[in-house]
C-alpha cells in the first residue's frame, strides 16, 4: 500500500480490488447507512406514541438526528457530510409540518432516490461511472482511471448495481408514499437502507474484480497505455 493512500481501496491477490471493506470505507459503510435510519424510526416511534401527532414525530427525528450528528462527529466522520445528513432530517422534518401529512417526511427520500437513480445512469452512459469518480477521488487518482480500458468497463458495469438499488427503493417507496403507509414507509427505509447497501458493495465489488482481466495491476495502478475512447 502507498504511503500516501490513506484509505484499504487497493489491489488484492492476482492484481484484482481489495477486500469489500474497501467500498465499505468508500461509499460511506454500513455504519453511516445504520445511522440514516435511526431518525426515520424515531419519527415513527414518536408519531405512534404521540397519537398520530406529526409534533411529537418531528420532535424524536430531530433529537435522535441531532444525537447521530453529535456520535458521528466525534467518531471523525467529516463535518460536512455529518451536517447534510442532520440538514435532510431538519428538511423532512419541516415539509412534513407544513403539508400536514406524516408520509411527507419521507418525501425528500423519495426524490433523492430517484435523482440518483437519474444520474447514476447518466455518469454510466456518458462514460464517466460514479463509481470510478469515487474510487479515483478517494486515490487520488483524477481521471487516471478513464485511460484504463477495463476499469472503465468494470466502473460501469459495477455502477450499474448502484443504479438498480435507488431504483428499487422509488419503486417500493412510490406506491407506499402514495397510500399514506407512514409505517410501510419506515419499514422500507430500514429495510432498503443497510441491508442493500451491504448487497451493493458485495455484488459491486465482485462484478468489477470479474470485469478486469488476469493480471490487471489493480484499482490502484489504472493500466493507462491505451486510450479510453470515452
Amino acid at each position: 500500500m502507498e504511503r500516501g493512500d490513506r484509505r484499504p481501496v487497493g489491489d488484492g491477490p492476482g492484481g484484482g480490488p481489495a477486500r469489500a471493506e474497501s467500498l465499505a470505507d468508500l461509499l460511506g459503510g454500513r455504519g453511516g447507512a445504520v445511522d440514516a435510519t435511526l431518525p426515520p424510526l424515531a419519527f415513527a416511534a414518536g408519531w405512534l406514541l404521540g397519537g398520530e401527532s406529526l409534533w411529537a414525530g418531528v420532535g424524536a427525528a430531530l433529537a435522535v438526528g441531532a444525537t447521530v450528528a453529535g456520535v458521528r462527529l466525534r467518531r471523525g466522520d467529516r463535518p460536512r457530510s455529518v451536517l447534510i445528513g442532520l440538514l435532510a432530517v431538519c428538511v423532512a422534518a419541516l415539509i412534513a409540518v407544513r403539508t400536514g401529512r406524516a408520509e411527507n417526511f419521507f418525501l425528500i427520500q423519495l426524490l433523492s432516490n430517484a435523482a440518483s437513480a437519474l444520474l447514476w445512469t447518466v455518469s454510466i452512459v456518458v462514460r464517466w461511472p460514479l463509481l470510478g469518480v469515487l474510487v479515483g477521488a478517494v486515490l487520488g487518482q483524477r481521471t487516471r482511471w478513464r485511460r484504463d480500458p477495463a476499469l472503465l468497463r468494470g466502473y460501469g458495469r459495477a455502477s450499474w448495481v448502484w443504479t438498480a438499488t435507488y431504483l428499487l427503493r422509488v419503486a417500493v417507496f412510490v406506491p407506499l408514499y402514495l397510500g399514506g403507509q407512514v409505517l410501510g414507509l419506515v419499514v422500507a427505509r430500514v429495510a432498503l437502507t443497510w441491508p442493500l447497501v451491504a448487497a451493493a458493495l458485495a455484488v459491486s465489488w465482485l462484478v468489477l474484480r470479474r470485469s478486469l482481466p488476469a493480471g490487471h495491476p489493480g484499482l490502484r495502478n489504472p493500466a493507462t497505455g491505451e486510450p479510453s475512447g470515452g
